[in-house]
Formats: structure tokens, sequence, C-alpha cells
């Protein structure tokens, strides 16, 4: 049951085991949920998917194996037996869903033998799929017995729904969507822009667990290690917990071409709170100088009253920091280049000559840029910035975060686009 299901999702390299295929077909057995299309899509959801980043092949697939199944069961509904009266189950949920006015006006058009004759003789008379109308089974019409079951507004219920769990709209009738059509987890795509539901999960690829301080965690290993040495005699080993122990200094770019990409920044540097224990950060704008601030509020004259001295950063912050620098990279290439470059000041030294000192003291450096990939080669500064950076430069995508820790673990890595 549902093998090709299983087998389609294998083919498209969703990774799903057959054990966890068998948890599916146990649930189903065991009438875990109920028993209509939209059931079983949250079910095989739960039971087959393991990793947020999934949902969306997996809503893809279900939509397509769902579309198919349903074209076939069209096709062999004028071969199935169906019994002269409705089965006892049927009647079941009627009396449950049904009011009493429904009950006594489907009573006055004959009850629900005459439904289900009626049900019955379209079954034996249709012998192709059919879609449109107001009589045949099918999909698209406002058939009684169609895909929709469509009732008179101004008359009694007088129909079946062939598809219960389905909920598209179709002709006015219903105004909702199939939840796998809906795919709201399709911004998990990983080409596609972050936000905070999966960024803290890329953040994760950089942590760097220790054992350091007070021995408050069992140490399984150990123990079972110890008490075999020690003749079956329990020989219980204890350990410090493992912590996060990196250290990340962040440098975001504001400011001009930077106000588009605030909000996606913002969620990054919320991410990165909650992820590293020992994180700092600054601010800088197009390039990094002599200066760079803390406090992004006020106007440009604030910002200058209160700013640190780079030179003060590079030395407070020793080698075992992780840089990560976010921006466009998007300026003028004199900012970079040439001395007194700047927009906003006389700078006495060119913007590359801080990079490369920062370059010099963190051996473990990245550039993050919320801009796409294939634009880069078009802006003459973002060019210079991903040569300086040794082609350390990730787009700000699921698949460029993740490349970029395993960057910051690995200096030896670099992006391709």
């Amino acid at each position: 049951m549902f093998l090709d299901f299983f087998l389609l999702l294998r083919q498209h390299a969703l990774p799903v085991t057959l054990p966890e295929y068998l948890t599916l077909l146990s649930a189903l057995r065991s009438d875990v949920g109920g028993t209509s299309v939209e059931d079983f899509y949250f079910l095989s959801k739960t039971t087959l998917v393991k990793h947020e980043q999934h949902l969306d092949l997996f809503d893809r697939l279900f939509g397509e194996y769902v579309t198919d199944r349903q074209a076939a069961t069209i096709e062999i509904l004028p071969g199935l037996d169906w019994p002269d009266v409705p089965p006892d189950w049927l009647r079941d949920a009627l009396e449950k869903q049904l009011t009493d006015e429904e009950k006594a006006e489907i009573e006055s058009i004959g009850g629900l033998d005459a439904l289900w004759a009626r049900l019955r003789e379209l079954l034996d008379e249709q012998d192709e799929r059919h879609e449109g109308g107001n009589k045949w089974i099918g999909t698209g019409g406002t058939s009684p017995f169609g895909e929709k079951g469509f009732n008179r507004n101004d008359g009694p219920p007088e129909g079946f729904k062939m598809n219960p769990g389905d909920k598209s709209q179709s002709n006015g009738n219903r105004t909702g969507v199939k939840v796998w059509e809906q795919r709201a987890y399709r911004n998990l795509d990983d080409s596609l822009e972050l936000n905070t539901r999966n960024l803290k999960m890329a953040l994760r690829r950089l942590r760097i667990l220790t054992r350091e301080g007070v021995e408050d965690e069992l140490d399984i290993d150990g123990t079972i290690d110890g008490t075999s040495r020690n003749a079956g005699y329990l020989d219980i080993r204890m350990q410090p917990s493992r912590k996060n122990r990196v250290k990340v200094l962040m440098l975001f770019d504001v400011g001009g071409s930077m106000d588009e990409h605030i909000e996606l920044c913002s969620h990054l540097f919320s991410a990165a709170r909650y992820q590293f224990k020992h994180l700092e950060f600054m601010y800088f704008h197009n390039c990094v100088y002599e200066t760079l601030w803390k406090d992004n509020r006020g106007d440009g004259p604030t910002r200058r009253r209160e700013r640190v001295p780079t030179y003060e950063v590079l030395h407070k912050y020793n080698k075992d920091y992780k840089v990560i620098f976010v921006g466009d990279a998007a300026m003028s290439p004199h900012e970079i280049t040439t001395p007194k470059g700047s927009v906003e000041h006389y700078n006495e030294e060119a913007g590359i000559v801080w990079l490369n000192r920062f370059k010099t003291q963190y051996p473990n450096l990245v550039w993050l840029n919320p801009n796409v990939a294939a634009y880069w080669k078009y802006t003459h500064s973002t060019a210079l910035i991903r040569e300086w950076s040794g082609n350390r430069m990730f787009p700000l995508t699921l698949n460029g975060l993740e490349a970029a820790m395993k960057c910051l673990k690995n200096p030896k890595l670099t992006f391709t686009d």
C-alpha cells in the first residue's frame, strides 16, 4: 500500500527510509487520524520528513502523487463493485455531520437510499473521465456527485462530494486551497533568501563544542568502560557538559543600498544573538575605515561622536574570533582603493588597507552578500571585495550561509558560482 508514493519520494532524492515507510503503514492500520487526503498528507509528512528544508519538495511531490491518483481513480470508478444500499460507515458519517434540518430535507427528497441509487446509476452509465457540466462524476462542474458535491443554495442537500480531502476553489463553492498546494514552507528552498525559521539552523554549522568546567554530566561511555574494567562493579564517570565556545565578530554594512536588506540583516542578527554566546558586532558604511560604531541610531554627527577606533577593535578581539562581514559590497571602487575616497569623510588610508589588516588578524573570515550571486560580476567593487576575501564571499541564502559556516571552520573552502 502506497509503495508507489514511497518510491516517488526516493526517486526525487527525498531522504525517506524503509523503517519510516513501515511506520506510516502501521499508523494507517491503527486508524491514526482520519481517512481524507488531507489527513494522509499530515500523517505522511509527520512520519517521512525529517528536516524542514525538505518540506517544499515533499509538498510538490505529494501534490503530483495526489493528482495522478485522482485521475486514475476517476478512470476506474465505473468498474468498481458498488453495493446496492449505502454502507453503514456512510450512514454513521452522515448522522454525525448533518443537522436535524438537513436530515429532514434529505428524507423529503427520498432519503439516502435515493441518492445512493442515483449515484450507482451514474457510475453504470459513465465510462470515461469528465470535467465540467452538471451531471457526470468529475471535476470542475456543478454535478451533485462531482468533485465538490455541489448543492443548490436555495435547495436541500442533494449529492456526495467524491473527493473529501480536496479543499480547492471551484465555481465559488469553496474558497480555500489544499495545504500541500499552499506550500507554506516554499521559502525554505535552498536557493531562496533566509528568514528566522532557518537562520538558526544554518548558523549551528559553526558550533564548536568543548567540555570545560564542572563535571556535571554523566559520561555514559566512560562509565560503561570503567565498569567493564572493574569486573562489573559500577564505576560512575562524570564529565563537563558540552558548550559552544565559538567567538564571532560581525560587521554590518548599513545605509545606502543596504537599506533594502534591513529586514533580512535584522533576522540574521537576531539569529546570531540566539546562537552564539560570545558575539560582538559593529557597524560600518560601504567599507571599513579607521573607525566603527556600535549604535546605529541617530544621524551622521551622532555616530561620529560615538565611534570606536578600528585599531582598538583589532587589538581587543584576538585571532580566535571568527569574523563575518555582512554587506552588498556595492560602492564606488575609489572607496576601496583610494585614500580620501569615502563618501562620508576624508579617510587617510584606503579601505583596502584596513581590510587587509582584518585579513591578517583573523584567518577565519567570510563576507556575506545579500545580493543575488549572479549579479556580483556586474559591480566592480563587489569583484574587488571578492578578490580580497580569497573568494570567501557567500550569498545570504540557506546554502550560502551553511557554506560560509563551514568555511569559517576550514578557511581553505571557497564559494563557487
